[in-house]
C-alpha cells in the first residue's frame, strides 16, 4: 500500500488507542470521548492518562477535535497510519466471493459488459461506488479503415482492430469530401497502415508529411489530412471508465451536503481529474488507498478511493476501485477490490 508512515512511531498504547478510536469512529460516526476508549481498549488506564494520549494524538495530527463534541475523530494522517500499521483486514464473507465468481465468470463475452458487471458488483458489494476502466489493448493493430460522409462536413470513421475490434469515432474535417474520395482515402490509409499499432500510424503520418508534403497528389493529400485527425481521435492515450452505484454516496453522512454532491458527481461526469488518478494506479502494485488530500483533488478531500490494476495475458490493462467516505470499512473494501481486480483478469484472460 501506498505512503509508509516514516513519522516518529507511536507507542504501543497510543496505537492501541488511535486504533480502537478509528474502528469505533467507522462503526458508528460519532466523536469518541475517553470513557467509550477505556470501555472498549482493554486497556488498565485511567481517564486522565488517556486523555493525555489523546492530547498528544492530537498535536501530532492523528486525531481532532470537532467543535461540538469533546471525543476525538481520525484525521487523513490517522486514517494513513490506521491502513499502514493498525488494520486487521477480514476474511471475504464466501457469499460474497461466490457472487463475485458467478457474476464475471458467467457473464457476456462482451468485454464493456463484463467490465460493466464488476463495477456494479463492487458497488453492490461495498454499498459505496465502484469504477472500473476499460481494459487497454497493449497492442492494438490496424485492419482496416473506413469512411462515411455525414452531413456538415463531418466523417463518420470506422476502425479495425486485431481483425476483430472495431471502433467508430466522428471527426471534422475542413471541407466537404465525395464518397468516391472517402472510398479513396480509406483504401489508401488501410493499404498504408494495416497491422500498424495507432502510435507506429501517427509517427508515419507525421513523416509523411515532413517528406514528401510538396509531392503529395490529392488523395495522399486528403487522406493523411484526415488520418492525422482519425489517428489523434482514436489513440487519445486516455482511460475510459464505468461507474455504478454513485448514489450509494448520498446516505454518506460526510458527503450529504448538496452542493458537495453535486460538485462530486460533475467531476465523475467530466472524468478528466479522477482518470488521471486512476492511471497512477495503473502503475501499482496491488491495492492502492488515496486517503482524503493525498488524492491531490480538492473535490475528493472527504473520500478514499481504493484501487487495483488488474491484467490480461500477464499484462496490467486496466485499474478498478470503490470510492466512499474517510470513514469507510477499509477491513472490507480493500480485500473484495483485490479479490475482483483478480478475478475480472481471469474472465478476460478465458475469453481470449
Amino acid at each position: 500500500m501506498a505512503h509508509e508512515y516514516r513519522d516518529e512511531p507511536l507507542g504501543e498504547r497510543a496505537q492501541q488507542l488511535l486504533r480502537v478510536l478509528v474502528e469505533s469512529y467507522i462503526r458508528d460516526g460519532q466523536p469518541v470521548g475517553s470513557r467509550a476508549l477505556s470501555r472498549d481498549s482493554g486497556l488498565a488506564l485511567s481517564s486522565a492518562t488517556i486523555r493525555n494520549v489523546m492530547a498528544d494524538l492530537e498535536a501530532l495530527g492523528f486525531v481532532a477535535s470537532p467543535h461540538t463534541s469533546a471525543g476525538r475523530v481520525p484525521t487523513d494522517k490517522g486514517y494513513r497510519f490506521f491502513v499502514d500499521s493498525l488494520l486487521k483486514v477480514q476474511p471475504l464473507d464466501t457469499a460474497h466471493v461466490a457472487e463475485i465468481k458467478r457474476e464475471l465468470t458467467s457473464g457476456s463475452d462482451d468485454t464493456k459488459a463484463l467490465v460493466g458487471a464488476a463495477s456494479r458488483l463492487l458497488s453492490s458489494v461495498t454499498h459505496l461506488a465502484g469504477v472500473v476502466t476499460l481494459p487497454r489493448s497493449q497492442v492494438q493493430a490496424v485492419s482496416q479503415v473506413e469512411f462515411v460522409g455525414l452531413s456538415e462536413n463531418r466523417i463518420l470513421v470506422i476502425m479495425v482492430f486485431n481483425d476483430r475490434e472495431v471502433q467508430n469515432h466522428i471527426i471534422q474535417a475542413g471541407r466537404h469530401y465525395s464518397p468516391d474520395e472517402l472510398k479513396r482515402a480509406a483504401n489508401y490509409l488501410t493499404e498504408q497502415f494495416r497491422g500498424r499499432s495507432l502510435s507506429q500510424g501517427r509517427q508515419e503520418i507525421l513523416r509523411q508529411l515532413k517528406e514528401t508534403r510538396e509531392h503529395l497528389n490529392e488523395v495522399m493529400g486528403s487522406a493523411i489530412s484526415v488520418a492525422q485527425q482519425v489517428f489523434s481521435a482514436s489513440d487519445s492515450g486516455q482511460l475510459e471508465y464505468v461507474i455504478a452505484g454513485e448514489t450509494n454516496l448520498m446516505g454518506v453522512a460526510e458527503l450529504a451536503s448538496v452542493e458537495r454532491l453535486r460538485r462530486l458527481f460533475e467531476a465523475f461526469n467530466e472524468k478528466r481529474d479522477f482518470l488521471h488518478l486512476l492511471d497512477q494506479s495503473l502503475k501499482a502494485e496491488g491495492v492502492r488507498i488515496f486517503i482524503g488530500h493525498e488524492s491531490g483533488f480538492q473535490i475528493l478531500d472527504d473520500c478514499s478511493v481504493v484501487t487495483a490494476p488488474y491484467s490480461a495475458d500477464n499484462e496490467v490493462v486496466g485499474v478498478l476501485g470503490v470510492i466512499g467516505p474517510t470513514r469507510m470499512a477499509y477491513e472490507r473494501v480493500i480485500p473484495i477490490v483485490d479479490l475482483t481486480a483478480r478475478l475480472l483478469g481471469a474472465a478476460l484472460n478465458s475469453r481470449r
